[in-house]
């Protein structure tokens, strides 16, 4: 899936910059095996793959996946999706035109109900520095700790079924969306204010 990602993004970055009608006839080729090679590595569908890359432009960058991590005497908050069985912090994609206190306050506004203020940055990963690839685009992760203002945990319905605060020795199973490698450095940083962020 590296391989796939690496040349999607070289095409991309060709397409962007390339004028000369042969240049980008061989950027979308390179494009079309990048979809084929990730569809048959994820089980996707190439021609959706395609497409999908198809609506990404200009210099090929990694996406920001912002996770509030709220944490206090009831314990930490997961929401748990639409579907799913599996528990994860609160968070997501951040928008253009967001910074990135915006963002991670309005996903966990979102996504559990409740009011919060981004204190400080606990981490920035790299999704697949441990191994998770399935997903075609290349990911990094902030973790931000959020203090709570105000409001009841709630699932909107939308994005969540469910948004629940649990003892961190008891949590439940999470969903890869939140790595239990991740959540354990992240817990250990939101417990020191000392700390600095960490990086990979």
């Amino acid at each position: 899936m590296r391989w796939a990602r690496a040349l999607e993004a070289i095409a991309r970055s060709g397409l962007t910059y390339s004028q000369n009608a042969f240049e980008r006839e061989r950027f979308e080729a390179v494009r079309s095996i990048a979809a084929e090679i990730a569809a048959a590595e994820s089980g996707e569908d190439a021609a959706e793959l395609r497409a999908r890359f198809a609506d990404e432009y200009g210099y090929a960058t990694p996406k920001v996946d912002v996770r509030g991590v709220v944490l206090d005497d009831r314990g930490l908050l997961l929401v748990r999706e639409i579907g799913e069985t599996r528990w994860t912090l609160p968070g997501g994609w951040a928008d253009v035109g967001e910074t990135p206190r915006r963002a991670v306050e309005k996903e966990v506004q979102q996504e559990a109900g409740l009011d919060v203020s981004a204190a400080r940055v606990l981490a920035v990963y790299d999704r697949d520095f441990r191994g998770r690839t399935k997903w075609p685009a290349h990911v990094y992760k902030l973790y931000v700790r959020c203090d709570v203002l105000g409001g009841e945990p709630k699932g909107d319905g939308l994005e969540t079924e469910e948004a629940s605060f649990f003892a961190v020795e008891e949590l439940p199973e999470l969903s890869p969306k939140t790595p239990s490698e991740h959540l354990g450095r992240v817990l250990v940083l939101a417990s020191d204010p000392e700390r600095g962020a960490e990086l990979d």
